[in-house]
């Protein structure tokens, strides 16, 4: 029954290709007046703090984009586990953590191998579309179609790759289902290579925390 009612969600185009009925246009344009007004507040509320000559402190990031970038010859069995929990079982596979004191706490153990940062839109845009598969019957499969998302995910609101990338970015209330869902990402080696790789980013490495630099480890990787 369920599966009847998400596939209803789910449509062709004229060409035949598979959309999301779920997400018109109208739903499209709402995201993105969501963003825009987000964006403004965040604005005024500085400016406003300029004015009062106080301080205004931007909310926090809450999704992270972690990058494994070593391998575990000699690493400590909590760094082991950190690995593992965060299913980071391969050189250059990266995942998105939503942080909280205890994802940060596990980024802390693991920081000589892994570059994490908080990713922009357009990031987990090109991710998700070019490298992104799901987990169905414990197999990696490539989403080509919606209705490889609608079926699992469907109960949730999320029907359609737009539907999973805004519930990533935003990470909304269903994100550990729309982030378990989803395969670790296997990225290329990034182009130009690494830099020192236990060195701090800070002092010219590659790890732990990048700034705002991990959008551009990305596009080298993807």
């Amino acid at each position: 029954m369920a599966r009847a009612k998400n596939r209803k969600m789910v449509g062709e185009d004229k060409r035949g290709q598979t959309v999301c009925k779920g997400l018109t246009q109208e739903n499209g344009l709402e995201k993105d007046r969501y963003k825009m007004v987000y964006i403004r507040t965040e604005i005024r509320m500085a400016r406003m703090a300029r004015k009062a000559s106080s301080f205004f402190v931007p909310t926090e990031p809450k999704l992270a984009f972690v990058i494994r970038i070593r391998g575990i010859r000699g690493a400590s069995p909590r760094v082991r586990q950190v690995l593992q929990l965060l299913h980071l079982h391969q050189i250059f596979s990266g995942t998105f953590v939503k942080l909280n004191k205890a994802s940060v706490n596990m980024l802390r153990i693991a920081e000589a191998y892994v570059a994490w940062e908080y990713p922009d839109l357009k990031s987990v845009k090109e991710l998700i579309y070019k490298r992104d598969y799901g987990k169905l019957s414990k197999k990696r499969i490539a989403l080509t179609d919606n209705v490889l998302i609608a079926l699992p995910l469907g109960k949730y609101s999320i029907i359609c790759m737009e539907d999973l990338i805004h519930e990533i970015c935003t990470v909304g209330k269903r994100f550990k289902e729309a982030n378990n869902f989803r395969w670790p990402f296997k990225l290329s080696s990034p182009r130009g290579g690494m830099k020192e790789k236990t060195t701090h980013f800070v002092e010219g490495g590659d790890a732990p925390n990048r700034e705002d630099q991990i959008n551009r480890l990305i596009r080298r990787m993807n």
